[in-house]
């Protein structure tokens, strides 16, 4: 993530029409029930008619709305209005419980997923403008990207260039006659071999590399690796073959530099340790790393378990794109179980029942998609709703709490979800990694 250059023409008409289908027009009203409901009991409306058995609306259903892009073709991409699905207690008369509409979460569909893997696959394989982790231990090390990493040397940096890789991966995986699917293959082919692997692992092993990427670069690689794992496709098996030197070679990062970390870094920019923890932790478990795993989850404890009545409402800074707050509450999920994770989370975040902090549960306002660090806030609404997502779903069903982090999530989903295409290379070399993250998770 960093600087943008080449601003792409601003389509004010598909901002406008995507506004309209997410406005107010589109929430439907529904009476009150009769019989009073005390605020504990809240929980899933049933009989949504616009629902699927996922809860989720489909991002083509209502606006198909062009966008010129600057590789000379058109995109299309499109986002549902959010239709109701939840009841809560707000403003009825006594005995006459109200219910306010919660918009449901978007579905990821085909035409969208073709504009996804289509920035990523332009951002794959453009080299410039590059932003380059590097310590030069000599004048022989001034080299390009693709010299220094044939594998990852596009979408402007090194780990955005992996978790490009990832969204590929994925959308080939899910959408299998994706018109995009053959320039995949090849292009992914081109990329991961077994010559260009090992230049990136050799990469890692020369002096000054030893904070490289660390820990966000190493979790989206640890993630993409993960991702093929087991998964039945002759070029998906060949790309994790050539791929695990490399995976190892990260895996080992862990293993040697968490022992050694006193203190988590709590930032909600790249070395947050949360989110390195909590994919490194999706990677063991789903490779069946028994050391990582054991380590990992050592390690989150003792960082996180006793964190208590966290500030939550000094979010957001001005460039972060994780939630430092919710990012922590994600990767404990994972680690503490069904029956821990409750307790602890409401210790956490105990405001959350009475609706606070506010600055958690509203989007953030992005003032600038051209500046670098501003556009962060984009990946913020992202990341935050993917979060709460997760964490609503290992909340017990009755808990209130769950109702209020569907709302939020849909809400951050949707400031954001209109801007993935925006024609600067500042949020659209990364954003629609997050956006895909969010959606199929």
């Amino acid at each position: 993530m960093g600087l943008a250059q080449g601003q792409g023409s601003h389509n004010l008409g598909l901002v406008s029409s995507l506004r309209y289908a997410l406005g107010e027009e589109n929430v439907l009203e529904r009476p009150c029930r009769v019989g009073r409901i005390r605020p504990r009991s809240r929980g899933l409306m049933d009989g949504n008619p616009r629902r699927s058995p996922t809860g989720a609306v489909p991002l083509e259903d209502e606006v198909k709305t062009p966008l010129r892009r600057s590789r000379t073709f058109l995109f299309f991409i499109t986002l549902a209005a959010f239709a109701p699905l939840a009841a809560q207690l707000v403003g009825c008369e006594e005995g006459d419980p109200p219910e306010v509409d919660v918009p449901a979460f978007p579905e990821l569909g085909q035409e969208t997923a073709s504009l996804f893997a289509g920035l990523a696959l332009h951002g794959i394989t453009r080299e410039y403008p590059n932003k380059l982790d590097h310590v030069m231990n000599s004048q022989e090390e001034v080299q390009s990207p693709s010299s220094l990493h044939p594998v990852f040397f596009g979408s402007y940096d090194w780990h955005s260039c992996v978790h490009g890789h990832w969204l590929l991966v994925r959308l080939l995986k899910l959408f299998p006659d994706l018109p995009e699917a053959e320039e995949i293959r090849t292009t992914l082919s081109a990329l991961l071999t077994r010559e260009n692997v090992a230049a990136e692992v050799a990469y890692l092993g020369q002096p000054s590399r030893a904070s490289f990427e660390r820990s966000y670069g190493w979790a989206w690689l640890l993630k993409l690796t993960e991702e093929l794992h087991g998964w039945d496709d002759e070029d998906g098996r060949r790309w994790r073959a050539e791929l695990e030197p490399l995976a190892a070679a990260f895996a080992d990062r862990y293993l040697e530099f968490l022992p050694k970390q006193d203190y988590p870094i709590r930032r909600g920019v790249h070395p947050n340790t949360a989110f390195g923890i909590a994919f490194a932790l999706d990677f063991a478990r789903g490779v069946g790393h028994q050391p990582l795993e054991d380590l990992l989850l050592e390690r989150a404890r003792i960082y996180f378990a006793g964190d208590k009545d966290y500030p939550a409402q000094w979010e957001p800074d001005g460039d972060d794109f994780f939630s430092r707050s919710l990012m922590e509450a994600d990767l404990m999920r994972r680690v503490l179980g069904a029956e821990a994770f409750p307790t602890w989370f409401h210790e956490f975040l105990p405001g959350l029942a009475a609706g606070e902090p506010g600055s958690l549960l509203n989007p953030a306002e992005v003032s600038d998609r051209t500046d670098p660090k501003i556009v962060h806030l984009d990946g913020l609404n992202l990341s935050r709703a993917w979060c709460m997502r997760l964490i609503a779903q290992a909340l017990p069903e009755e808990d209130p709490v769950r109702l209020i982090l569907l709302d939020s999530a849909a809400r951050h989903a949707r400031a954001t979800l209109p801007h993935i295409a925006s024609g600067n290379y500042a949020g659209e070399h990364w954003l629609a990694t997050f956006a895909v993250y969010m959606l199929t998770e």
